[in-house]
C-alpha cells in the first residue's frame, strides 16, 4: 500500500483533533454563535469516532454538510469572500474534514488547515496573547504533522521534535522579518471589512459625549519626548476643531483650505517627541499645541488641525515639533471670523443678555469680554462632574444658572456661547489633555479618559488664543490629572484609580512590554526597516542589495546549522556505543555483526553460531545473547526509552563473556 494511502491511526486522529481545537478557539469571538455549536458537535462526534472505533460518516452525508455550511456562511454575511466570511469557511472545512480521516493524506491536508486558521487569528487581534496562543498551536500542529509519518514516539517526545524544528527555523524567520521589502498595511486587506470598530473622539461634540469617553481606559496614542516631558498643565493635544453649532450640538465644518506647512511664526523653545497614534477611524492626527511640523502624507486645515489623507484606520507613528508659544491666526479671514461668531436665532436667553451687556460696555474690547467671561466662570462656582444632570432646550443656561454641574465639553460649550454673544469669535477645540509617564519606559500615555474639550477665542492682536474654561473651576484637572479633579464617590476607569499602586506597577509594566511589541513588531514598518538597515551601513537600500544581504545571511545560518548537526551526529547514542563494544566482543568470537542486520536477526545468528560446526553456545550464553539484544532494540527502536533499560543493558554487556 502507498504510504499516502495507509490508513489514519488512532493516535493520529487524536493529534489532529487536538489541533483543530486549538486552531478554532481562538476564534469562537469572531464566528457566528450557530457555526460555534455546529463545529462543537463536529469536534465532539470526531472524538466519539475515535474512542469508539466507529465507522466514518458516508460521504454523501459529508457532501451535504459541506454545502449546508457554505449556504449559512453565506446567509449569515452575504457573501462568502472576505475575513469574516473566508474564516468562518475554514472552519466548516475543518471541522468535516476532521470526519473523512482516511488516510495520511487527509492528515496532512487537516493540519494545513488548521495553520491557515492560525494566520487567520491575526487578521483580527495582533496581540502578544494572540501571538503566545498562536506559536502555541504551530508546536502542536507541527508535532501532529511529524505524527502523521510516525505515531510510534510518545506525545512529549513529538513536541519537543516539533519545538526544536521550529527553533531551527526561528533564524530564518527572523532574517526574514528583518531584510525582506515591507509594505505599507497589512498584506490581507480586503475593500469590504478590512476596517474594524474603533473608539475614540468624534467630528460631533453634544452634552454628555466626551464624559462617555471618560470611562474608557483605552489608550488614544503614546508619546516619547525626545527632552524633558513638559508641564501637564502644557499638555494639549490638539484634535478636531469644531466651529459649527445647532444649538444642541458642535460640529467640525468642511475646510476652506489647507496648507504644506505650518502658516505662523515659530517662537519660543520648540518641543520634538515623536507619537504613536492608535486607528480611531477619522482623518484628523492629534498634536500638542501649536503643531510645528506637519507628519508625511498629512496636511494642516485652516483652524490648525493636523489631518492625514486617509483616515487612521491602522497603527501610525509620526514624528513632531510643536512651538507653545507661537501665536496663529493674527490676520484671520473674515470668513473664518464670521463662522465663529455664529449662533442660532433664539435659545439662552440669560446667557445672551449677559454677552450683550458686555459688548454694551467693552465695545470691541475683546480682552476685557474675556476677563468678563471668565471672571463669570469663577463667579458661578461650577462643579466638574463625570454624571452632570440632563440639560433642557436652553442647555448653557441650565448649566451656567440651573444645575452649575458639567464635564468638560459643558464649560467649553457654555464659554464659547457666551463670547459669541458678546460678539467675540471663539470655537470649540477637542482633544486630550494631559496623560501619565509610564516610569518602565519614560512613554507617555495618553488614555480615552485624558479627552478634553477647551476653548479658542480670537483677540485682535494675538489671533487665536486658548482658553480652559474647566481650569477656571476646577484648576486640578488641568494641573494634576483627571482623576484628582472628579469630586468624591464618583465612578472612574480602573486603570484611573490612584488607590491600587502594585495595580498600576503591574499595569505600567504590561503596557511598557505591549509598546515594545507595538513599537518593533507590529510597527516595523517601511521606515524603520531601512533606519535598521542604515544602522547596519546600507544607507539606500534597493532590491538587490536587500536580496545579497538576504542571502548571505540566510546561508550563513545555514552553515551554522549544518555544522550543529553535523556536531551532534557524531555524539553517537549511549544505547548504540554499548552495543557496538558488544557486537566488537562478538566479532572477535568469530560472528560480526552486519550493518544491515536487526538487532533480534543478529542475537538468533549469535545464539545458534558453532565455531567447529559441532557446538553450539550453552543455553545461559544464548539466553543472554537475546537478552542484551531485545533491551537494545527496545532502547534504539522503542517509542519511550527508559535510563533503567540503558543502565540494564550496559550491565549485562559487562558482565557477558562470549
Amino acid at each position: 500500500m502507498a504510504r499516502s494511502n495507509r490508513p489514519v491511526s488512532r493516535r493520529q486522529a487524536w493529534w489532529l483533533l487536538a489541533s483543530a481545537l486549538a486552531a478554532s478557539l481562538p476564534l469562537i469571538p469572531q464566528i457566528p454563535t450557530w457555526l460555534v455549536f455546529a463545529a462543537g458537535c463536529a469536534f465532539a462526534l470526531r472524538a466519539a469516532l475515535t474512542w469508539r472505533q466507529w465507522h466514518l460518516p458516508p460521504r454523501w452525508l459529508l457532501v451535504l454538510l459541506v454545502i449546508a455550511g457554505t449556504v449559512g456562511v453565506f446567509l449569515q454575511y452575504r457573501t462568502i469572500m472576505g475575513r469574516t466570511p473566508g474564516i468562518a469557511l475554514l472552519v466548516v472545512f475543518l471541522a468535516l474534514k476532521l470526519l473523512e480521516l482516511r488516510a495520511a493524506r487527509d492528515a496532512v491536508a487537516t493540519a494545513l488547515l488548521c495553520y491557515f486558521l492560525v494566520l487567520g487569528q491575526f487578521l483580527f487581534t495582533q496581540t502578544i496573547p494572540t501571538a503566545l496562543l498562536a506559536a502555541l498551536t504551530i508546536v502542536v500542529t507541527t508535532a501532529t504533522l511529524l505524527a502523521a509519518a510516525d505515531d510510534r514516539p510518545h506525545p512529549q517526545l513529538q513536541l519537543r521534535r516539533s519545538g526544536l524544528m521550529l527553533a531551527q527555523a526561528l533564524p530564518f524567520m527572523l532574517l526574514m522579518f528583518l531584510l525582506f521589502p515591507r509594505v505599507e498595511g497589512p498584506l490581507w486587506g480586503l475593500p469590504q471589512d478590512r476596517f474594524s470598530a474603533v473608539s475614540g473622539l468624534s467630528d460631533s461634540m453634544s452634552p454628555g459625549s466626551i464624559a462617555q469617553l471618560s470611562q474608557s481606559d483605552a489608550i488614544a496614542f503614546r508619546v516619547q519626548f525626545k527632552g524633558d516631558v513638559p508641564p501637564q498643565s502644557q499638555l494639549y493635544w490638539r484634535g478636531p476643531v469644531m466651529p459649527a453649532f445647532d444649538g444642541r450640538s458642535w460640529r467640525v465644518t468642511k475646510k476652506r483650505g489647507t496648507y504644506s506647512k505650518v502658516p505662523y511664526k515659530e517662537i519660543g523653545t520648540p518641543v520634538d517627541y515623536e507619537l504613536t497614534l492608535e486607528p480611531h477611524g477619522q482623518f484628523w492626527l492629534f498634536a500638542l499645541e501649536l503643531p510645528g511640523t506637519l507628519p508625511p502624507e498629512s496636511s494642516l486645515t485652516s483652524d490648525y488641525q493636523p489631518v492625514a489623507r486617509q483616515a487612521v484606520r491602522n497603527r501610525m507613528r509620526y514624528t513632531q515639533r510643536a512651538w507653545p508659544d507661537a501665536s496663529a491666526g493674527i490676520d484671520e479671514s473674515p470668513s473664518i471670523l464670521e463662522e465663529a461668531l455664529a449662533l442660532p436665532a433664539n435659545g439662552n436667553p440669560r446667557t445672551r443678555a449677559i454677552g450683550a451687556g458686555w459688548r454694551a460696555q467693552h465695545g470691541d474690547d475683546s480682552a476685557a469680554i474675556l476677563a468678563a467671561a471668565e471672571n463669570l466662570f469663577l463667579q458661578q462656582l461650577l462643579i466638574y462632574t463625570l454624571n452632570p444632570p440632563l440639560m433642557g432646550a436652553d442647555m448653557v443656561d441650565d448649566f451656567l444658572f440651573d444645575s452649575k454641574r458639567g464635564f468638560c465639553e459643558h464649560f467649553a460649550a457654555a464659554f464659547v456661547y457666551v463670547l459669541r454673544s458678546a460678539g467675540v469669535p471663539a470655537r470649540v477645540v477637542a482633544g486630550y489633555q494631559g496623560g501619565e509617564v509610564n516610569p518602565v519606559d519614560g512613554y507617555l500615555v495618553v488614555r480615552q479618559y485624558d479627552a478634553h474639550a477647551w476653548t479658542e477665542a480670537w483677540i485682535a492682536g494675538r489671533g487665536w488664543v486658548r482658553i480652559d474654561p474647566t481650569a477656571i473651576s476646577a484648576p486640578s484637572r488641568i494641573n494634576s490629572n483627571f482623576a484628582a479633579a472628579v469630586p468624591a464617590g464618583e465612578t472612574l476607569p480602573f486603570l484611573a484609580r490612584g488607590d491600587l499602586a502594585w495595580l498600576k506597577e503591574l499595569r505600567n509594566r504590561l503596557d511598557a512590554v505591549t509598546n515594545g511589541w507595538n513599537q518593533w513588531v507590529l510597527g516595523y514598518n517601511p521606515q524603520r526597516q531601512r533606519d535598521l538597515l542604515a544602522s547596519l551601513g546600507l544607507k539606500e537600500p534597493d532590491w538587490r542589495s536587500m536580496t545579497a544581504a538576504l542571502s548571505v545571511l540566510c546561508g550563513g545560518v545555514l552553515l551554522g546549522l549544518t555544522a550543529w548537526i553535523l556536531r551532534n551526529r557524531l555524539r553517537v547514542d549511549p544505547a548504540l556505543a554499548a552495543w557496538r563494544r558488544f557486537t566488537a566482543r562478538m566479532a572477535k568470537r568469530g560472528i560480526a555483526w552486519r550493518p544491515w542486520e536487526g538487532p533480534l536477526d543478529f542475537a538468533e545468528r549469535a545464539a545458534t553460531y558453532a565455531p567447529d560446526r559441532a557446538a553450539t553456545y550453552a543455553p545461559d550464553r544464548a539466553g543472554s545473547i537475546r537478552e542484551i539484544a531485545g533491551l537494545y532494540a527496545r532502547l534504539r527502536y522503542g517509542p519511550a526509552p527508559d535510563a533503567t533499560d540503558l543502565k540494564l543493558l550496559k550491565a549485562k554487556i559487562a558482565a557477558f563473556t562470549p
